[in-house]
């Protein structure tokens, strides 16, 4: 992937989001190598797109620039690509999923009705079908990220999740407003979850038990 320079893992992930835009602007569309040159007529692209020569197309599916998708990638019927998106190489953009202004690492799968928004996904994370990336506050006021130094304030009105290497979420989980999942942390099935996951850990449902009114 060649915009490694715009993205230091010394840094804070969540700067990572507003880099997304100038990455793309600085890569070379116009010349670029390997571009795909047989976009199936149900394809609609528009804007600065270079998709790898590699890519597998479906039938129909709308990718609009700025926008760059890497070699062996698997775009499925009616994915919605909708700018400012970097995909690496052997991911899945699946069905009816949607991504914008986000950064997809290699080997990501996002296989069913996902939404991804203002996130980044690290290599080989993986969305459950159902799986919504949340990037908009309901107050709409900037978010706060937890970390393991304490709450951070990232000044973004729009942050989605920042998802480890391997990180998973099961099918139709939540992940809410500037969720950190650590390396290989997992959420499960149907689950709302907030905050930040520990490497390794999986985030389980608590069950509230609570008692029926007695019968006089």
């Amino acid at each position: 992937m060649p915009f490694a320079d715009f993205f230091s893992a010394e840094d804070a992930p969540w700067t990572w989001v507003p880099r997304i835009s100038d990455a793309l602007a600085a890569f070379d569309f116009a010349n670029a190598p390997d571009q795909h040159t047989d976009i199936p007529a149900g394809v609609e692209v528009s804007g600065d797109v270079f998709i790898h020569k590699s890519v597998k197309l479906p039938p129909y599916a709308v990718i609009s620039g700025p926008c760059w998708i890497g070699p062996e990638v698997e775009i499925r019927p009616g994915a919605f690509i909708r700018g400012k998106v970097i995909i690496g190489a052997g991911s899945v953009i699946g069905n009816a999923t949607e991504i914008k202004n986000s950064l997809l690492m290699e080997g990501v799968q996002a296989p069913h009705f996902n939404y991804v928004g203002d996130s980044i996904l690290g290599n080989r994370a993986h969305l459950g079908a159902g799986v919504i990336c949340a990037n908009l506050r309901l107050d709409q006021l900037p978010v706060c990220v937890k970390t393991p130094q304490g709450k951070a304030d990232t000044g973004l009105r729009k942050l989605g999740a920042l998802m480890g290497d391997e990180a998973e979420a099961g099918c139709n989980a939540v992940l809410q407003p500037g969720v950190i999942l650590g390396k290989r942390a997992a959420v499960m099935p149907t689950l709302a979850f907030a905050g930040y996951l520990e490497p390794g850990t999986i985030a389980f449902h608590r069950p509230v038990i609570g008692r029926l009114p007695r019968r006089d």
